[in-house]
């Protein structure tokens, strides 16, 4: 993680950056089933600066988590013993996501495509790959049936491809009204942040164009990153660099304090 903004008295690094940019997102009150790494910290930091009255979800069976830190995983002990609530993993899928009461999915990837496809299985042939990756878990349910997603992920051509190795969990599917069809109930994804910028799909044809940058950062860079033909919005905007407030709140969650 570089630094990649100054402000008067505390830098952040690139990956803070774009922690905090999608931990400004979520809202607070709503329901959001998490993912473990770069969005469990995002919303976390969330619930400490906004959105207090947030209820975090996570796939273990955890309803209303509080972790002091970023869990290591759905089966840390830490999500269960700050939730309000633990019930069974087939009722968290049943009740709750596929049963409408979930606002926010809130997912990582390894590779994305222009539509907000994720790959989460391999990378490479499925038979023969390069590199196995942890798997599906409960993203394509949480893709499918979340009324809406947020996606976070570092931006490199190797992530943001022009076709997926797999395709592990629908986004806007093919484009277009393809989704629809697909009797997803879900909206799908809409929001994609990263380390450089802000991307949000087209209403139409529901692919990615690039909305806004991250301080110091450039179209250039968003297009180098990307492995298809990145569409700029004409309408690009900066987001705005943490505060010191936002730095310090999500320093403390990292540490564990």
């Amino acid at each position: 993680m570089t630094a990649a903004f100054v402000g008067e008295r505390v830098a952040a690094t690139t990956d803070e950056i774009m922690t905090v940019v999608a931990a400004r997102e979520l809202q607070d009150g709503v329901v959001c089933f998490v993912g473990i790494g770069l969005p469990s910290t995002a919303a976390n930091l969330a619930r400490h600066m906004h959105a207090p009255n947030a209820v975090l979800i996570y796939e273990s069976g955890t309803i209303g988590a509080k972790p002091t830190r970023p869990p290591l995983s759905i089966g840390d002990g830490e999500l269960a013993d700050t939730a309000d609530a633990v019930i069974s993993v087939p009722e968290i899928f049943a009740y709750w996501l596929q049963a409408g009461r979930v606002d926010v999915g809130f997912l990582g990837a390894a590779q994305l495509d222009r539509y907000g496809n994720i790959n989460t299985t391999v990378v490479g042939d499925y038979e023969h790959p390069k590199v196995r990756l942890p798997g599906a878990g409960g993203a394509p349910e949480i893709a499918a049936s979340a009324k809406q997603t947020f996606i976070m992920l570092r931006q490199t051509p190797r992530a943001f491809v022009d076709r997926l190795d797999f395709r592990t969990s629908v986004g806007n599917y093919e484009g277009g009204d393809s989704r629809r069809q697909l009797g997803m109930t879900g909206a799908g994804p809409t929001v994609v942040i990263t380390d450089i910028g802000v991307l949000r799909p087209e209403p139409e044809s529901g692919e990615f164009v690039l909305t806004a940058l991250h301080p110091g950062r450039t179209v250039e860079e968003a297009v180098a990153a990307t492995g298809w033909p990145l569409r700029i919005s004409p309408d690009v905007v900066a987001t705005e660099p943490p505060t010191d407030a936002e730095l310090i709140a999500l320093r403390a969650l990292n540490a564990g304090s």
